[in-house]
C-alpha cells in the first residue's frame, strides 16, 4: 500500500513536470501581447470581412469574377478559423461564399485573376465537405490547364510576378484536396519558369517584362506563392532544387531590405519609399512558413517575422481595418508610377495576407 502511494506521488510529480515543460516550450513561441495576438487581430479582420454586405468584384475587359483579394481574404479567414477551432466562423464563411455558387455569380474562368478564386471553395471544402465547393474549386484549377501551351505551361501565363501566387496557390490547393501529383507538377513547372524569367541577381523580382522595379506587393505574391508550393512540393520533384534555391535567394534579400522597425517598403530597394503593409504581411508569412518548414534557419529569420508582426499590428485601426495598403497596381516602366501609388485603408489586398500571417504564427508546423 505504501509502495503504491509513493508511486502515485512520483507519477503525479512527473506528469506535473512534463506539463509545465510543455507549457513553457509552447509559451516560448509567443512574442505578442494579449491585444496584438494573431487570434485577436485575425478575428477583427474576419469580422470586418463578414460585415461586408457585398462581394468585392473584379470587372475588367479581360475577366470578371469575385475579386481575387476577397478570395484570398476568405481563404485566410477559413484557415485561421480552422486553427482556432471556430466552427461558428467557418459556418458564416461557408454561408457567405455559398452565395457565389447559388446566385451564379459570373466567373469568366479565363485569367489568373479570375481562376484563383478557386482557392477559397477548396479551403472551405476541407472544413465542411460540401461537394459544391470541391466541384467549383477543381473546375477553376483544371480550367487553368484546359488548353496548355506547347511547353506545358498554362495558357494564362503572362509573366507578371503576381501569378506565382495566382497560379501556384490554386494548383497547390487542388493537390491538397485530391492528393493528385499532377497539380503540384503543374505549379512547379509554372513557378520555375517565372523564376528563370523574372528573378534578378539580387534575389528580388521585377514586376514583369518592361517593368524593372521591385514592387513590394508584387514580390509579396511571389514570396507567399513560393512558400505555399514548398510547403507541399516533394524534394524529388525535378523543379524542387531550382525553386528552393530561388526562394532562399529571395528570403536572404528580404532580410537585407527589411527596415529597422520590421516593415518593408512600396519599392523594396528604395530607402525613401513609403512603408507598405500588404507586402510586409506577405513577407512575414513567407518567412514564418520557411522557418516552421525547416527551409530557413531560425537564428537568422525568426526575428525577421516577429519584427514584421509587431510592426504590422500598429497599422490596424480599432475597427479592424489595415492602413497604408497600396491600391491595385498594374505594370509600368515609370518608377514614379510605383512611388506615387495611393495608399488606402481597409483594402482586402492587405487584409488577406495579415490573415495568412496570423495563421502561420499559430500553426505548429507546415
Amino acid at each position: 500500500m505504501k509502495t503504491s502511494a509513493v508511486y502515485i506521488l512520483f507519477l503525479s510529480l512527473s506528469i506535473g513536470f512534463h506539463s509545465c515543460k510543455e507549457s513553457k516550450d509552447s509559451d516560448a513561441n509567443i512574442f505578442w501581447t494579449e491585444n496584438t495576438s494573431p487570434e485577436v487581430i485575425g478575428t477583427m479582420i474576419i469580422d470586418d470581412l463578414l460585415g461586408r454586405t457585398d462581394f468585392m468584384m473584379y470587372i475588367a475587359d479581360h475577366a470578371t469574377a469575385v475579386h481575387y483579394a476577397e478570395a484570398c481574404t476568405g481563404f485566410g479567414a477559413a484557415r485561421l478559423a480552422s486553427v482556432l477551432n471556430d466552427s461558428v466562423t467557418l459556418k458564416k464563411l461557408s454561408d457567405r461564399y455559398s452565395r457565389v455558387i447559388d446566385d451564379s455569380i459570373i466567373n469568366t474562368e479565363n485569367h489568373v485573376d479570375a481562376n484563383v478564386y478557386g482557392i477559397l471553395p477548396l479551403e472551405l471544402y476541407m472544413h465542411n465537405d460540401k461537394e459544391k465547393f470541391l466541384e467549383q474549386g477543381l473546375h477553376l484549377a483544371d480550367k487553368q490547364w484546359e488548353n496548355p501551351l506547347p511547353n506545358g505551361l498554362t495558357n494564362q501565363t503572362r509573366y507578371w510576378i503576381d501569378d506565382v501566387w495566382m497560379i501556384g496557390s490554386l494548383q497547390v490547393q487542388a493537390f491538397r484536396v485530391t492528393g493528385k501529383k499532377i497539380y503540384l507538377e503543374r505549379a512547379a513547372l509554372e513557378i520555375d519558369s517565372y523564376l528563370q524569367k523574372l528573378q534578378q541577381s539580387n534575389g528580388l523580382f521585377h514586376h514583369g517584362e518592361g517593368a524593372p522595379f521591385f514592387w513590394g506587393r508584387g514580390n509579396g505574391w511571389v514570396a507567399a506563392g513560393l512558400a505555399e508550393l514548398l510547403s507541399e512540393l516533394p524534394v524529388n520533384n525535378p523543379h524542387y532544387a531550382s525553386i528552393r534555391k530561388g526562394y532562399l535567394k529571395m528570403m536572404n534579400a528580404l532580410l537585407e531590405y527589411q527596415a529597422e522597425d520590421g516593415m518593408w517598403r512600396q519599392l523594396i530597394d528604395h530607402a525613401d519609399s513609403w512603408k507598405e503593409t500588404s507586402s510586409t504581411a506577405m513577407f512575414g508569412y513567407a518567412i514564418a512558413v520557411g522557418v516552421k518548414k525547416g527551409l530557413l534557419p531560425e537564428a537568422n529569420f525568426t526575428q525577421a517575422y516577429q519584427k514584421a508582426w509587431k510592426a504590422l499590428v500598429t497599422y490596424i485601426n480599432e475597427d479592424g481595418k489595415l492602413r497604408d495598403v497600396c491600391i491595385g497596381t498594374g505594370k509600368s516602366d515609370d518608377i514614379n508610377y510605383y512611388l506615387d501609388r495611393p495608399r488606402t485603408t481597409g483594402d482586402l489586398h492587405g487584409h488577406a495576407p495579415v490573415l495568412w500571417f496570423a495563421y502561420s504564427l499559430l500553426v505548429e508546423e507546415f
